[in-house]
């Protein structure tokens, strides 16, 4: 055995969406910068051990052998760890999440940024963690935003050495709840991948990127003065603009059902009515609602009645992707 190591990292929700890349997809260069809250108590815990003796990668999650998509992504991101290392011996993965996988809770993301921590420590690299995220961002785009705790941004960057994530603010700037409404427990049919690669299909694409940096600029300024309204206002116009740009591609992602629908609908009635909520999507059919504190019971007891929901989950903003015991 060379090394092993073993490594923990939450799921992140964007506030500003990355939807589309650049150039060449192997590299996962966002089309435009996004900021996420990284959760807590959602999490993915990955080991990582490079054995001389195996003839192969392996990959097994929750305690089953991955199909053989899942497997060539973790064989394709492991001889990215192999190239940097300089090592030519195979890797058993073994993976774990107390989540559900493709539903619209950045799973990759999470497996991504424990992987890259994990194989990376096993493989003997000494790696910062602006350098993790650009590694994490190889295997899912969005793992590179979860390296790292509390609000965070991707800076889109020009190059593979210039695309990365930074912490805005820690986890206890602004302690919102993250109320996960899921519909559909099953894995999407689309995988964000392949909804990636259709972004530039749609004729709205352009639009919703030439507007991106005034809603960065309002998605900050929100989070720094801790301004829940205006938060509301740009977080759920800008998953609205995604979701209009997936249904507007060729051939369309209608991710959404109808008790996705319902849950908007009640967000906002919820909001009329006094409530700190608001909405947003990620590529799934999940409905996760940011509120305040003191209104998290109610809000969660108003949308757990309603029809098509499975359940609903409930994380706040937590800390990036770290090494746990047994790492050796």
């Amino acid at each position: 055995m060379i090394g092993s190591a073993r490594a923990v990292a939450g799921p992140n929700i964007a506030l500003i969406k990355y939807w589309g890349n650049r150039g060449d997809p192997a590299l996962r260069l966002a089309a435009n910068g996004s900021i996420s809250i990284t959760l807590d108590s959602l999490w993915t815990e990955v080991q990582v051990t490079f054995d001389e003796s195996l003839r192969a990668d392996s990959l097994r999650v929750n305690d089953q052998a991955a199909d053989a998509a899942r497997l060539a992504r973790t064989h394709g991101f492991l001889q990215t760890i192999r190239r940097f290392a300089s090592l030519e011996c195979y890797a058993s993965v073994e993976s774990r999440t107390n989540f559900p996988i493709g539903a619209g809770i950045a799973s990759s993301a999470a497996a991504f940024a424990a992987m890259a921590m994990a194989a990376g420590h096993a493989a003997g690299l000494q790696l910062e963690l602006s350098e993790l995220s650009r590694l994490a961002r190889l295997g899912s785009g969005s793992a590179c935003r979860s390296i790292f705790g509390g609000y965070v941004e991707w800076i889109a960057g020009a190059s593979d050495q210039t695309s990365q994530a930074e912490p805005l603010f820690p986890p206890n700037h602004w302690e919102l709840v993250d109320l996960i409404v899921l519909i559909d427990e099953v894995h999407k049919p689309v995988g964000s991948t392949e909804g990636h690669a259709l972004a530039s299909t749609s004729p709205l694409q352009p639009a919703r990127l030439a507007d991106a940096s005034r809603r960065l600029d309002a998605c900050r300024r929100a989070i720094r003065q801790r301004d829940f309204a205006a938060l509301a206002q740009v977080v759920e116009l800008d998953s609205n603009m995604m979701h209009a740009v997936m249904l507007t591609s060729t051939p369309p992602l209608i991710y959404w059902q109808p008790a996705t629908l319902s849950v908007i609908d009640r967000v906002v009635r919820l909001r009329q009515d006094g409530a700190a909520v608001c909405y947003t999507i990620d590529a799934g059919p999940t409905v996760h609602c940011l509120c305040a504190p003191q209104d998290a019971d109610s809000v969660s007891s108003a949308l757990a009645q309603l029809k098509g929901v499975q359940r609903v989950l409930r994380a706040s903003p937590g800390e990036g992707a770290r090494l746990v015991d047994g790492a050796a």
